[in-house]
């Protein structure tokens, strides 16, 4: 009997301590699809053939809903105020969209034909570690934005509680005044909060479903909101259509094109990142359409801004660019009603936004620097969290003017990435990556010991710092610069990206890394499949079916 129980303890003892509390914590964290040796997991890998569910008219969807929202009705608000008319301002948004539309669609082509993601991507122009630098500046601007376009959320919350309970209007206020925030809308944004937490649960390729629903409704709101301005203001009253502009020959001119600068940059964070969302394309071409669709739909939801403001400027008497303030006076059980719809699908229109600009771009960030742990929905979720309560978005907008005039200027540097990008695809690699190799951190994008490609940095330097002087003075109207220097700044896109697409392709000509120079393109489902001793080619239907099994087996190939 005691033989017995020391050969039970020594068994015991054989098994070794239990693991701590700590241990199964980070056991449970850890994601049962990462791979370290790869630094990966089923999210930053191609996306698999039974995932790639987006069609053309998916991304039609996708840009009407990402440009009608209650932003989108303020595109033209700031051109009017420094002197452009409604006419020049319309122009502005379109070229400014247009031209953005272009560098989407040829930066997509990444994302549609490799399937991989922008955090995936950069690594082959920038290097497998020098890319992290790009993805941190990427991630940062999506979850400040997310913050921001939160906070618009919230105030089309409080619109559905004015619209069902008046009474709301009368809510005391119980904070602080260095709160920045009244109880009215902190309610309204805990609400909101609530309705989108769920919404980050929705894996990427069934997320299409909710841009079909709001580009449906959120134009008919548009169409209805507008169409009531004009019969309740008349159609013939001039006021509607009389405003001018107040500035001639440069001044005009700079000032037009500082309005392009602006209208680029706030798209120039989706000019950098769109393979996130044309990996999950069908083909190369579905995501073509976006070219034509955004300045269309830019320009559609522009004229609805600048009719609603010039009409509730002769009803209320002060200019309300946000649709929500004018949809706030409709005060009778009638308009309550118009009032209440208006506001709900507005607040759809507002997560999808913040979705498809922000919390999935930054989530896709997140996955790509902490892929042991953080998928997209872990990601999406961390970036809620950050977004809306720690950077307080609401001390931002009330006390931080000089924050958001840095925010806006973001695109000085998202503009000389975009331009490596592209110079790097098309000019220097032809089209040509080994998408494997993009995940091998020792592999031919590693380009050195310390993961950087320095013709993308000396690139990148050149395409952003003779820009900084004219930035400086946006966030800091105390320092004053030379006419040239805040001319510059205007053209900062235009120089940005040219500069540094033209320096990167230059220094990859005369010292080109010729280990990363391919004879063939290595795509994800048209690869060779080795066994121990012999190599075979996957039909593609099989493939097709086998979906994620057959991207598995190839990860085990070029490990």
């Amino acid at each position: 009997m005691v033989a017995e129980t020391n050969s039970v303890a020594e068994s015991t003892a054989d098994l070794g301590p239990r693991p701590g509390l700590w241990s199964k914590v980070h056991q449970h964290l850890q994601l049962n699809s990462a791979d370290a040796i790869r630094r990966s997991n089923a999210d930053l890998d191609p996306v698999p053939p039974h995932r790639r569910t987006w069609h053309t008219y998916n991304y039609v969807m996708y840009w009407i809903s990402d440009n009608f929202s209650p932003s989108g009705f303020r595109n033209a608000a700031s051109l009017m105020q420094v002197g452009l008319s409604w006419r020049d301002s319309l122009i502005c948004v379109i070229m400014g969209q247009f031209i953005t539309g272009i560098v989407i669609v040829f930066n997509g082509v990444v994302g549609s034909r490799y399937h991989i993601n922008f955090s995936v991507q950069s690594r082959a122009s920038f290097g497998y570690y020098f890319s992290y630098l790009m993805i941190i500046m990427r991630m940062v601007v999506g979850t400040f934005w997310y913050g921001i376009n939160a906070y618009t959320g919230g105030e089309c919350v409080r619109s559905i509680l004015y619209a069902i309970w008046p009474s709301f209007h009368n809510v005391k206020n119980t904070l602080p005044a260095s709160a920045h925030v009244d109880t009215q809308f902190m309610t309204a944004y805990v609400i909101y909060f609530i309705i989108v937490i769920p919404v980050h649960w929705i894996p990427m390729h069934r997320l299409k479903w909710l841009f079909v629903i709001k580009s449906i409704t959120t134009p008919i709101v548009g169409f209805a909101i507008m169409g009531w301005v004009i019969h309740t203001v008349g159609y013939s009253n001039a006021s509607l259509w009389t405003q001018k502009t107040t500035l001639s020959g440069s001044a005009l001119a700079w000032t037009f094109l500082n309005g392009l600068y602006a209208n680029i940059g706030s798209w120039s964070t989706l000019a950098v990142n769109v393979p996130d969302f044309t990996r999950y394309a069908v083909n190369d071409k579905a995501a073509f359409i976006t070219v034509f669709v955004l300045p269309a739909t830019g320009a559609l939801v522009t004229f609805f801004g600048v009719v609603v403001a010039a009409g509730s400027d002769i009803l209320y008497g002060q200019i309300l660019w946000d649709p929500l303030l004018l949809i706030d006076h409709w005060t009778s059980p009638g308009g309550r009603a118009a009032a209440f719809f208006c506001a709900f699908f507005f607040l759809i229109s507002q997560i999808g936004v913040n979705i498809a600009a922000n919390s999935v771009s930054a989530a896709n960030d997140l996955n790509c620097l902490f892929p042991r742990y953080i998928n997209i929905r872990r990601g999406q979720l961390i970036v809620a969290f950050i977004g809306s309560w720690a950077l307080t978005p609401w001390n931002i907008l009330q006390s931080a003017p000089a924050f958001i005039s840095f925010m806006a200027g973001y695109a000085i540097w998202l503009g000389p990435i975009a331009g490596i990008l592209l110079s790097d695809f098309y000019l220097v690699h032809k089209q040509k990556y080994d998408v494997w190799e993009l995940y091998n951190r020792n592999g031919i994008y590693r380009y050195n010991k310390i993961g950087t490609n320095w013709r993308a940095f000396v690139a990148f330097f050149i395409g952003w710092v003779p820009l900084l002087p004219g930035f400086i003075p946006t966030v800091n109207s105390s320092i004053k610069v030379s006419a040239g220097v805040s001319h510059l700044y205007d053209l900062g896109y235009f120089y940005g990206f040219g500069a540094a697409m033209l320096s990167y392709y230059l220094l990859c000509t005369f010292w080109p890394a010729k280990e990363t120079m391919l004879e063939r393109a290595v795509l994800p489902d048209s690869d060779l499949l080795h066994s121990p001793n012999q190599a075979f080619m996957m039909d593609e239907g099989i493939e097709a079916a086998l979906g994620e099994t057959v991207i598995e087996a190839k990860h085990e190939k070029h490990l």
